[in-house]
C-alpha cells in the first residue's frame, strides 16, 4: 500500500509518500515541503499548494491520502489559514478520486509512540527509526507528514484485519 501523508499549512505543507506491505518493511518513497511566500496573495499561495500536490499525486499514484485533522483551541487566524490549505488538499484528493482518511494528533502519537501525549521529539525519533532514515526530516511539517502516513499504515492495516474477521 502506498500512502500520501499530509501535514497541511499555508506557509509549509509537509508531504510524505510511504509504502509498506502487511508485515513487511516500510519505505519512504518521497517526502518534502510545499512552501508558499508570506507576501503573496492568498489565492496564489493556495494555487501553489494545489498544483504541487496534484503533481505529487500524478507522479506517485498513492492508494490513499492521510491527513492530520486540525485542532486549534486559541489561534483562530491560524486555524482559518490551515483550514484553507487543508481544503485545497481535500479538493485535489477528490479530483483524483483518492480516498481520504483523517487522524487526530493524539491518534498519530498513539500509533507511533504508544502514548497520545508523546512529545514531538519522540514522534520524530520513531519516524526516523521506522523508516531507517539517516536523520530527522526537516522542517517539522515533513516529519509530521511522515508520521501521518505511518499512522495510516499501522492503524489502517489493523482496522482492515478487524473488518476481514467479521
Amino acid at each position: 500500500m502506498r500512502v500520501l501523508g499530509i501535514d497541511p499549512g499555508l506557509a509549509i505543507t509537509g508531504y510524505a509518500v510511504v509504502e509498506g506491505e502487511e508485515g513487511g518493511a516500510l519505505q519512504a518513497v518521497a517526502y518534502g515541503a510545499i512552501r508558499t511566500a508570506a507576501g503573496r496573495p492568498l489565492p496564489e499561495r493556495l494555487v501553489r499548494i494545489y498544483d504541487h500536490l496534484c503533481s505529487i499525486l500524478d507522479e506517485y499514484q498513492p492508494h490513499v491520502l492521510a491527513v492530520e485533522r486540525i485542532f486549534f483551541g486559541r489561534n483562530v487566524t491560524t486555524a482559518l489559514t490551515v483550514g484553507q490549505a487543508r481544503g485545497v488538499v481535500l479538493l485535489c484528493a477528490a479530483q483524483h478520486q483518492l480516498p481520504v482518511v483523517e487522524y487526530k494528533p493524539a491518534e498519530i502519537k498513539q500509533a507511533l509512540v504508544g502514548y497520545g501525549n508523546a512529545a514531538k521529539q519522540q514522534v520524530q525519533y520513531m519516524v526516523r527509526a521506522q523508516l531507517d532514515l539517516p536523520e530527522t526530516p526537516r522542517p517539522d511539517d515533513v516529519a509530521d507528514a511522515l508520521a501521518v502516513a505511518l499512522c495510516h499504515l499501522t492503524v489502517g492495516q489493523f482496522w482492515a484485519r478487524i473488518r476481514d474477521t467479521r
